[in-house]
């Protein structure tokens, strides 16, 4: 707290010498938030969802929020209870096919995706934490827009005044696992400080079917922790300096004994912020990061990789300039810089000796310098935006060295460095047809590096090895849509979307062999579709819904005309969501969700699917005393069979029906 207090005192001493002259001094306004989106940002397909839709998921995770998102979607079906960290990438418009991520995520202003992976540590983001959430589907060119391929997930941290002084809850289920937050939010004189902490661990469930399981199978356990702090300070009246820390650690153990998995990092970042006549973003971040993989053999159930160790760091910034508004005029000017660099770190094992017969390092840097401008043209009732951004990409420093039991080298790899120059742009028009009706249309291109993960770091998934490919290019979308928002009632608003996409080098995991993949690009893959949203607030009622329908292909050629016509790995053709709510009195809140997955398969040739699912969620809050709630929450209520993974017949299953009690404070 005594650095929160130091943090605050130029914008109060500022304001204290003011009163001194005896002037009237400005008023001072701090928000924590960055400058807000500019008129053309309805131009794109845009969701956004409130605090009131974040607390009440029935998992307590943020994904279950997302999914709620008409065409989002993680690499598999599981959260962050019971998958591998590795594969928790974030991607819109059904735009799978592998497990880094195809969106942008930020929090704060700040890319959360993982150096060297490009996952995204979805334990690390907690809903309690959030003011809102805004999701923009299809390819950007803004701010880190190299990450945008298919779109942008922004998060929002509330601020004290949202938050209160104190707040928190704890959870129990009826299999004895827990969840602990707290947060306190005091004001300190102009700004504010947040600091708060979650502690979810738990035995987990039984991710192997009955008939499958072994002396050796396990459940899916996982402790996890986190702890943010975050000040916010006036300098003068218009501006204000950010800071956040965030630090958290995440352990899992999945199907096997000792098949254990570890996350951490620590991330810190300054912005500031200045909103007068010539606004400014500026903003710096530094992420330290580390993942640990055992793999355990499916039929000796004895550990075969120990990747015990893959440190990994992000470093970057962006500094965004906004002239006056000059008739009808919004221009966004910027650049933006990130650096990722890491380290694989792992020993092969003998399955049946237990012995070290292997010693493999890998790892490089990847860097992205982008230049970017956009400008809003507000002409009445119609609005033009548009954009363009030139990045300097580099792969550099790429390496894999491998040595046996005795020290002698067997492979010495290094990989060519490589710099490329790309352009890339969006724009749009809306057009208010009437109070009512607004009607927009959009176009983009966008481009995404390959990770390091994808890169470098051959990963198994006992017993299919996927290899990587240190010659991957970058993907390239160049998408197009259409749509309108109807507006019939204050409190209603129905969006409906239809898009054509298409990803240029789309990175997938090819078969080529039993038991072996590679990840290539693939020439591309075609997605063509519609998304419907629609959120109703009646005061005491309301309805947030979402569809999504993908006919998604691999436009196959050269080597990968085998795959052509193919739907990509892990991805849905429908999947639709709805969440009723009602809140009968002020100090109780009822909802119920329905969600529907299609039919989506494991693999590339569509040979080991996965069924449909459907499931029913609940939560219910009501106020007992003061600020102090009872709170019930049901994941899967139906206890639908949820098929995560399918490895030759080989099952993986989700969350079984979970029932959730315990008390929220101020939440």
């Amino acid at each position: 707290m005594a650095g929160a207090a130091i943090i605050i005192s130029p914008g109060a001493a500022l304001a204290q010498d003011a009163e001194d002259e005896g002037e009237t001094p400005d008023p001072i306004v701090v928000t924590g938030e960055g400058l807000g989106d500019t008129p053309g940002m309805p131009a794109y397909a845009v969701r956004e969802i409130p605090r009131e839709q974040i607390l009440t998921a029935s998992s307590g995770r943020i994904e279950d929020v997302l999914l709620g998102v008409a065409g989002f979607q993680q690499y598999r079906r599981s959260d962050s209870r019971s998958s591998n960290p590795s594969a928790q990438g974030a991607t819109l418009r059904s735009l799978g096919g592998n497990a880094t991520s195809r969106a942008l995520v930020l929090l704060d202003g700040v890319p959360m995706a993982d150096p060297f992976f490009g996952y995204i540590p979805f334990n690390a983001i907690v809903p309690e934490r959030l003011e809102s959430i805004t999701v923009t589907r299809g390819g950007g060119s803004g701010p880190f827009g190299a990450g945008a391929l298919t779109g942008t997930i922004e998060l929002e941290t509330a601020n004290a005044a949202t938050l209160g002084p104190v707040s928190g809850r704890a959870l129990v289920d009826d299999r004895g696992e827990t969840e602990l937050s707290a947060t306190l939010a005091p004001q300190l004189g102009s700004g504010f400080a947040v600091v708060s902490g979650r502690w979810d661990r738990g035995q987990g469930f039984w991710t192997t079917p009955r008939d499958q399981r072994v002396d050796a199978s396990a459940r899916a356990a996982y402790d996890n922790w986190s702890v943010g702090v975050r000040g916010v300070a006036p300098v003068d009246a218009q501006t204000e300096v950010q800071a956040r820390m965030l630090v958290w650690r995440d352990d899992r153990t999945l199907r096997f004994r000792g098949a254990d998995s570890s996350s951490e990092g620590q991330d810190a970042s300054l912005r500031l912020v200045h909103r007068g006549d010539w606004s400014v973003d500026a903003l710096a971040y530094l992420q330290v990061r580390n993942f640990s993989n055992v793999v355990i053999s499916s039929s000796r159930f004895t550990p075969v990789l120990d990747q015990y160790n893959t440190p990994s760091t992000g470093v970057g910034g962006k500094l965004e300039l906004r002239p006056p508004e000059t008739a009808g005029h919004q221009l966004r000017l910027g650049a933006d810089y990130r650096r990722a660099s890491g380290t694989m770190i792992e020993n092969a094992i003998s399955a049946f000796s237990g012995a070290i017969t292997e010693r493999r390092r890998a790892g490089g840097a990847n860097e992205d310098i982008g230049l970017f401008a956009e400008d809003d043209w507000t002409l009445g009732a119609l609005v033009l935006t548009g954009g363009v951004r030139a990045d300097r990409t580099a792969i550099t420093g790429g390496y894999y060295r491998a040595v046996d039991a005795a020290g002698a080298v067997t492979i010495d790899d290094s990989f060519d460095d490589r710099t490329d120059w790309t352009v890339t742009w969006r724009g749009g028009a809306l057009f208010h047809a009437g109070e009512a009706l607004a009607l927009r249309a959009a176009a983009y291109r966008g481009i995404r590096l390959p990770t390091l993960n994808e890169l470098y770091r051959p990963f198994v998934v006992f017993p299919v090895v996927t290899q990587a490919n240190a010659g991957l290019k970058n993907e390239e979308l160049l998408g197009f849509e259409a749509g309108l928002d109807l507006t019939p009632m204050p409190g209603v608003r129905l969006s409906l979307t239809a898009f054509d996409n298409r990803i240029d080098g789309a990175i997938a995991n090819v078969t080529l062999a039993e038991n072996l993949r590679q990840r290539r690009n693939l020439p591309a893959i075609d997605a063509q579709g519609i998304e419907a949203d629609a959120d109703v607030d009646l005061g005491r009622f309301g309805l947030a819904g979402s569809l999504t329908y993908t006919d998604a292909v691999v436009d196959g050629a050269g080597e990968a005309a085998d795959l052509d016509g193919f739907r990509p790995a892990q991805t849905p053709r429908l999947a639709a969501s709805a969440t009723a709510w009602w809140q009968p009195v002020d100090d109780a809140r009822l909802s119920a969700t329905l969600r529907h997955v299609g039919k989506q398969f494991e693999d590339d040739r569509e040979s080991e699917p996965l069924p449909a699912a459907t499931t029913l969620d609940a939560y219910a809050s009501v106020r007992v005393a003061g600020r102090l709630s009872v709170v019930l929450r049901g994941e899967n209520l139906l206890d639908e069979t949820i098929v995560t993974r399918n490895s030759g017949g080989s099952i993986d299953l989700g969350a079984p029906r979970t029932i959730w009690a315990g008390l929220s404070w101020g939440l």
